[in-house]
């Protein structure tokens, strides 16, 4: 099995009018966030019924897949790194996560980070120095930036808001709507654990908060303490 092999199979595979659909939602048009992206009109369901049948291809077909022009490759070469990288031992989840690292600039749309920084980034660096988050956040890609924020989802899922309250903090001045929306979510994802540090974060900085921010943070909330929040 090779990369090409996986290629042709997801071009046989594919769907022209899903494709039409995906060009338009993922904003793959002159001006867009994901201009210049090809897509074959394959939905991430079926991508992911694949996963088990691809799971045996080299690590290195893998990144080859995740070099494709093609949207729907690079998304099943990420899923495929995310389930290696879950069934393999510590010497191998180092070459995955340092793969995954070197082909940052294949992450480039927000489907793409977030099937997989929170389980190629955040899972990797439970209990080791975060510093890589700092460094992504202050990227020049906004999909860097958004890795960063994602990764850490795998910490908030256990109950450690810590790092993703540093980084929504250094990034409430982001130009970018797409990171809005993503530290907006991540916030309410806290306030689903712990709705006090939630609050607690939103009395420091909402009037600093873009509105898209605030939204996504606070959807969870009562609907009166919601209008609350949106009124200050």
């Amino acid at each position: 099995m090779t990369a090409e092999v996986v290629l042709r199979e997801l071009e046989a595979a594919g769907d022209p009018e899903i494709a039409a659909h995906a060009r338009r939602y993922f904003r793959a048009v002159p001006g867009g966030y994901g201009e210049g992206d090809a897509f074959l009109g394959l939905r991430v369901p079926e991508l992911r019924a694949r996963v088990r049948r691809y799971r045996g291809l080299a690590l290195g077909e893998v990144a080859r897949l995740l070099r494709s022009r093609f949207h729907e490759a690079r998304l099943l070469a990420l899923l495929l790194l995310v389930d290696r990288y879950r069934r393999a031992e510590a010497a191998e989840r180092e070459a995955v996560h340092g793969l995954y690292l070197e082909h940052l600039a294949f992450v480039n749309n927000w489907d793409l980070v977030d099937a997989s920084a929170p389980h190629l980034v955040g899972a990797h660096l439970e209990g080791r120095d975060l510093s890589l988050l700092d460094r992504l956040a202050a990227a020049p890609s906004l999909w860097e930036r958004r890795i960063a924020l994602l990764a850490t989802l795998h910490f908030i899922r256990r109950g450690a808001f810590a790092a993703t309250l540093r980084l929504v903090e250094r990034l409430l001045d982001d130009p970018e709507d797409l990171i809005h929306k993503a530290a907006g979510w991540m916030l309410r994802e806290v306030g689903k654990r712990d709705r006090e540090a939630l609050c607690a974060f939103l009395a420091d900085h909402h009037r600093r908060m873009p509105r898209t921010m605030l939204r996504y943070a606070i959807e969870r909330l009562p609907d009166r303490e919601r209008k609350r929040w949106m009124a200050r």
